[in-house]
């Protein structure tokens, strides 16, 4: 069995997929670099084949008809054989000396008798144009270098999540809590870091800053625009995440803090949309959404109403739409907007 598992989605990736390869290749035979072409109509296929070829029992070549971002996570998924498991998108790679800290603490936990669900890393926004490197930590909030419980988490503050780049799951895990990500749906990360967390019972934080998330594409699917033209994708994800779990039942007061603090800042994000692409179409899907939040839970209803940016989201008129603004500023911390 492969030590880690990793995943990298590639559709028309051509002209980044091979860094991001090339960034994982030092991790050897301890590692499998599942390549998922999703039916790429350039050259991704052969670069993928050409991969595969020069590191045989290292890079797998899997191609399959397009399913989008969601279909080829669930692929690599079902391919891993891995102990644990990474997504790296095919526009990001990973730092050296980080990646080989991280190879070297899952071996050493793998060789004993703790069980890992989850380990955690810092990301570094590598936005393009930016002088200064903006870094997810979790220091304040997290212990370091040993395992550690949702009872030992200290207070995640707003802007503080867990995203699919600082995560590397137990392969097992994933499959028993039946992962399985929506096909042809964008912005399903939020999913795949979500949905594990209440099967999630130990985690372990390296404070390294191993991932490297790109943003400056634009045709990214982070792009403002891109977002507000696949509005409807969002809302989705955002209805899957709200059917997921009653988070009133979830047992550790912390983790179900941090899940309702998860899911306000993915309802923000769709609502501050709705709102600033000013169509009249959009405004009513705004009124949509929360009235669905509203039939599915009431007591959901008025938490996020309450939260420190619900009430913002649903003041009238212009005095309301200039305060959403502040909140879409947070929001924007968040998901990095190019």
């Amino acid at each position: 069995m492969k030590l880690l598992s990793i995943a990298i989605p590639c559709y028309n990736s051509q002209e980044y997929m091979e860094r991001c390869i090339k960034s994982l290749l030092p991790g050897g035979d301890d590692v499998e670099i599942l390549v998922i072409d999703d039916g790429s109509r350039d050259m991704t296929p052969e670069i993928a084949d050409a991969y595969e070829k020069k590191y045989p029992g290292i890079v797998r070549a899997i191609h399959q008809e397009n399913g989008g971002h969601g279909e080829a996570v669930n692929t690599g998924l079902r391919n891993a054989r891995g102990l644990y498991f990474k997504v790296v998108d095919s526009d990001d790679w990973v730092d050296a000396q980080a990646y080989e800290r991280i190879l070297e603490t899952l071996k050493e936990i793998a060789g004993s008798d703790s069980t890992l669900d989850m380990l955690i890393s810092n990301f570094v926004y590598e936005k393009e144009g930016a002088k200064h490197k903006r870094v997810m930590k979790y220091t304040s909030a997290l212990v370091q270098n040993q395992i550690f419980t949702w009872s030992d988490v200290r207070h995640m503050r707003k802007g503080q999540y867990l995203l699919m780049h600082s995560v590397i799951y137990r392969t097992k895990l994933l499959r028993d809590c039946d992962l399985e990500l929506p096909k042809h749906t964008f912005y399903v990360d939020n999913l795949y870091v979500y949905e594990p967390l209440p099967f999630v019972k130990t985690m372990y934080y390296l404070d390294v800053d191993f991932y490297r998330y790109f943003i400056g594409r634009e045709d990214q699917s982070v792009n403002e625009q891109v977002m507000i033209q696949r509005i409807d994708q969002q809302i989705k994800v955002n209805k899957r995440m709200i059917e997921a779990f009653d988070l009133w039942k979830i047992p550790n007061k912390k983790l179900r803090k941090y899940m309702f603090n998860y899911l306000e800042i993915i309802t923000v994000i769709s609502t501050v949309l709705l709102i600033r692409s000013g169509t009249k179409e959009n405004l009513e899907k705004k009124r949509e959404l929360w009235r669905y939040i509203k039939q599915e839970d009431i007591r959901l209803f008025h938490h996020l109403r309450n939260g420190i940016m619900g009430n913002t989201m649903n003041l009238p008129g212009k005095g309301g739409r200039k305060i959403s603004i502040a909140a879409y500023k947070i929001a924007q911390k968040v998901i990095g907007f190019n």
